[in-house]
């Protein structure tokens, strides 16, 4: 027997209404359109729980007894990595008996979720003193502040790095050229880049060749940070902020930014996760890996045209 259409909350209290202005089920069941069973049962339902919207309905018992509930909580509280087959298994040997869905149902309606574990840096009790201490001086810091912050870092950009591009294909032609992206071992070899940005935009976008030294870099940021922030109207008062790279904090690149009159920004060792650029790294990888460059000297003409096609409002 196929299932009925529910009534409507607003279908209902009309009908309550109509009776209680004295219609009489017929009456109503005719003006409304409705069965007179159906008219009567809402009626009567009414009279009895003094509400039109269904009652709450039991359900099947739970197969998890509060014990069992609270030791499952419990350990993962406690060890967030617990699978479902350990939990499985943990109530099996307490004498209770369910499935993985079982679990995972009973986890989610207490807002848990599975999710992959996140990445962070390794951080000592030094770092965590520092990182905090950053945090609590520019806690107040008001928008413009930040606005006048040049950020920068280097990044390595792998030939066949990211392979997420996703394509319309039918189901046989998984393989065919259109629909699949080239991989080899170890990314196909890749590129060191250097670049800046600021709420306003991106700035120079240079390639690394070679290893590099102190000296390298100071050449690096003479031929690149300087016209970045002219070219992005950083005005008087703009702070570069770089992280604790032994080249980055040498002696001789300390004298180089004091000899320029370039503020620094203090940064705290282990802080790759605050640096906003991290993000402008991925959208840049991303967008160079749907273009699937040929080589390396393509991959660094493709990733220039890109870091300069992110919009200020991504960076802002």
């Amino acid at each position: 027997m196929a299932n009925t259409k529910e009534l409507s909350k607003d279908v209902r209290d009309k009908i309550v209404d109509l009776h209680k202005a004295g219609m009489g089920y017929k009456t109503i069941a005719k003006q409304l359109g409705e069965k007179v069973t159906t008219v009567g049962a809402i009626i009567r339902k009414w009279k009895k729980h003094k509400r039109t919207v269904n009652l709450p309905r039991p359900g099947a018992p739970c197969k998890i007894s509060p014990r069992g509930f609270a030791m499952i909580m419990r350990t993962v509280r406690n060890q967030p990595r617990t699978t479902r087959e350990d939990l499985v298994s943990d109530l099996k040997a307490a004498g209770t008996i369910v499935t993985k869905k079982t679990i995972g149902n009973t986890l989610r309606r207490e807002g848990l979720k599975s999710c992959s574990a996140l990445k962070v840096p390794l951080l000592k009790k030094a770092h965590i003193h520092v990182r905090l201490k950053f945090a609590n001086e520019h806690l107040n810091d008001s928008e413009d502040n930040w606005v006048k912050v040049l950020w920068s870092d280097e990044t390595k950009i792998e030939l066949f790095g990211i392979n997420s591009t996703r394509v319309w294909r039918r189901r046989n032609a998984a393989y065919d050229p259109k629909n699949t992206i080239p991989t080899v071992k170890h990314g196909g070899g890749y590129i060191m880049l250097w670049g800046c940005f600021s709420p306003k935009g991106t700035g120079q976008l240079h390639r690394i060749k070679g290893t590099m030294d102190g000296a390298m870099y100071r050449q690096i940021l003479g031929e690149n940070l300087l016209p970045s922030a002219r070219a992005l109207k950083m005005g008087r008062g703009w702070v570069f902020q770089h992280d604790n790279d032994p080249k980055h904090t040498a002696k001789a690149t300390k004298e180089w930014l004091k000899k320029k009159h370039i503020k620094v920004l203090e940064w705290p060792s282990q802080s790759p996760d605050l640096n906003p650029i991290e993000h402008l790294w991925r959208e840049l990888k991303v967008r160079v890996a749907k273009r699937q460059p040929r080589n390396l000297n393509d991959l660094e003409k493709i990733c220039k045209e890109e870091w300069d096609k992110i919009p200020p409002e991504m960076c802002a």
